[in-house]
């Protein structure tokens, strides 16, 4: 009997000192106010090689081809369209320009560098699209609320940086920002006050005469 007690009581420890343990592992240790979790930006580029002709430019098939490909691409805001022409043909930009315009984009200077060589009779499209995600959001791996290092908590952040990455139209904005023209929405709107302040009263120029008299 005593032998059956004694391994109930040594079961009852080691179940209290699992549950404990098992609770320390999910404390917090983040001593900072900085999130754990942070917007991680990621940057893609896909390629089409087109047949240009001698001359420059592209076929009617090769500029259907071209449509085809950007809209399974679904272009979007953010993304930029480059040309790599080793010829430097103007007919083909020109003929490349007129295809993303449909879909209202326009063409960057310069292309990047992509793997592979370009070779003469052929043009390279690239379309470099940048997403965001917060790998590891939402955090719930805290499994208590004891918090001996009054760290901040491994969730936070998430729904903030998550809603950043996900609403960021150009997610190249996340990591440098965006630079503005000089003009802000409190600048333009003033234009449009000082026009309405400037312009002359309708009273100024009097009444208009008007005929009251009528038929018999």
């Amino acid at each position: 009997m005593r032998n059956t007690m004694t391994r109930i009581a040594a079961a009852g420890v080691a179940l209290s000192l699992s549950l404990a343990l098992g609770a320390c592992g999910g404390i917090a240790q983040n001593g900072s106010l900085d999130s754990v979790h942070q917007p991680i930006v990621q940057r893609n580029a896909y390629v089409m090689d087109l047949n240009t002709d001698a001359g420059g430019g592209l076929t009617a098939a090769e500029a259907r081809r071209l449509a085809g490909w950007f809209g399974g691409m679904n272009l979007r805001y953010g993304d930029k369209i480059a040309l790599d022409d080793p010829t430097q043909s103007g007919a083909t930009r020109a003929a490349v320009e007129g295809v993303a315009a449909r879909y209202g984009m326009l063409l960057a200077s310069n292309a990047p560098i992509t793997p592979g060589y370009v070779s003469a009779g052929t043009a390279r499209v690239v379309v470099t699209r940048v997403t965001a995600e917060v790998p590891g959001c939402p955090d719930w791996e805290g499994k208590s609320d004891f918090n001996p290092k009054n760290a901040t908590s491994q969730d936070y952040g998430c729904a903030i940086n998550g809603n950043l990455a996900a609403m960021v139209a150009d997610k190249e904005h996340l990591i440098h920002g965006a630079t503005g023209n000089g003009e802000t929405v409190v600048m333009s709107s003033s234009k449009a006050i000082d026009s309405y302040r400037a312009a002359k009263p309708t009273g100024e120029g009097g009444l208009k005469a008007a005929s009251t008299g009528g038929g018999n």
